[in-house]
C-alpha cells in the first residue's frame, strides 16, 4: 500500500485542535460546515436524506464545489481524467456497459459517455440539482448522440435495473460519505447487476487504525472492514495498489462475483 496517512482519527478534539493551530484561515470554513450538519442532521435522519442536502448546500455555490471540495475548474478536470485514464488502462472498451453510481456533473462521466458506445453510460445521483448540473456537462460537451442515461436514485439497490447487465460499475468519493449501512446495501445488491467478468470499482477514505467520521461527510474505513463486508454478500475484493501511485488522497478497491474469480483461476 501506499503512503497516505492511514493512522490519525480526524474526528476527535485533539486532532481537531492541532488542525485549527496549523490552519487557522480554514477554521472559520469548517465551523460553517458543522453549523450545517447541525441543522441538517435535525432535519433529515435518514443519511441519503441528509447528503442530498448537503449536495444541494455545495451545488448552489457551484456544481463543481459539490463534486470535490472547491476545486478549481482545472484540478475538476484533472480528477476527472485521472479516474477515466486509469480505468482505460484497466480495460474500459467501447462496448461495455457502465453504471456509475455518484455520477455527479459528469467530472469522469462526460469522458466515460464519450468513449463508450451510444446508450452504454449510466449514471445515477441522489441529487437532482447535480443532474441538472451533468444535463449543462452533456451539452456543454456535445454528448448528445452519446444518448446518456443520468437517474435520480433513493437509494443503493439498483431494484430499477436489470440483471447482469453492466460490464463496469464505478463509484468515485461516494463511500466516502456513506455510514456502513449504505455500503453494505451497495453490496448486497451490486453483484445483481453486474455481468460475467464485470468488475465493480470504488474509492473510499482509509484508515489502518480507529474508523472514524468527520461530522456526517466524511467516513474513513479499513481496508479489512470492506474486504469482509464485501465476502458476505459473494464478494471478493483486490486492493489497487496501482492507484496508491496516483496523486489522490483516497484508495481504491476492485469488486468480482467469487463465482467469476472461481471461473478464472480454478481448475
Amino acid at each position: 500500500m501506499g503512503a497516505k496517512d492511514t493512522v490519525r482519527n480526524r474526528g476527535t478534539l485533539a486532532h481537531r485542535a492541532r488542525y485549527a493551530l496549523r490552519h487557522p484561515r480554514r477554521v472559520p470554513a469548517h465551523a460553517r460546515r458543522a453549523l450545517r450538519d447541525a441543522w441538517l442532521r435535525l432535519r433529515h435522519r435518514d443519511h441519503i436524506a441528509y447528503y442530498r442536502a448537503v449536495m444541494a448546500s455545495d451545488a448552489a455555490r457551484s456544481a463543481e464545489a459539490a463534486v470535490g471540495h472547491n476545486p478549481s475548474r482545472e484540478q475538476w478536470a484533472r480528477i476527472g481524467r485521472m479516474q477515466f485514464d486509469y480505468l482505460l488502462r484497466h480495460g474500459l472498451r467501447p462496448h461495455h456497459r457502465m453504471l456509475e453510481i455518484g455520477c455527479g456533473n459528469l467530472r469522469a462521466g462526460r469522458l466515460f459517455i464519450d468513449h463508450l458506445e451510444p446508450g452504454h453510460y449510466y449514471g445515477i445521483d441522489i441529487s437532482p440539482d447535480i443532474l441538472l448540473a451533468a444535463q449543462e456537462t452533456v451539452v456543454r460537451e456535445g454528448l448528445q448522440a452519446k444518448m446518456p442515461y443520468l437517474t435520480l436514485s433513493d437509494d443503493l439497490t439498483f431494484a430499477f435495473l436489470p440483471d447482469g447487465h453492466f460490464d463496469v460499475v464505478h463509484a468515485h468519493s461516494v463511500f466516502s460519505h456513506s455510514p456502513r449501512h449504505v455500503i453494505e446495501e451497495c453490496f448486497a445488491h451490486v453483484g445483481r447487476v453486474l455481468a460475467p467478468g464485470g468488475f465493480f470499482d470504488f474509492t473510499f477514505d482509509r484508515t489502518e487504525g480507529e474508523e472514524h467520521h468527520v461530522l456526517h461527510e466524511d467516513f474513513y474505513y479499513r481496508t479489512r472492514t470492506l474486504t469482509e463486508l464485501a465476502a458476505r454478500h459473494g464478494l471478493s475484493a483486490r486492493f489497487m495498489d496501482d492507484w496508491e501511485e496516483l496523486p489522490h488522497k483516497q484508495s481504491r478497491m476492485r469488486l468480482t462475483a467469487v463465482s467469476d474469480r472461481a471461473r478464472t483461476v480454478g481448475p
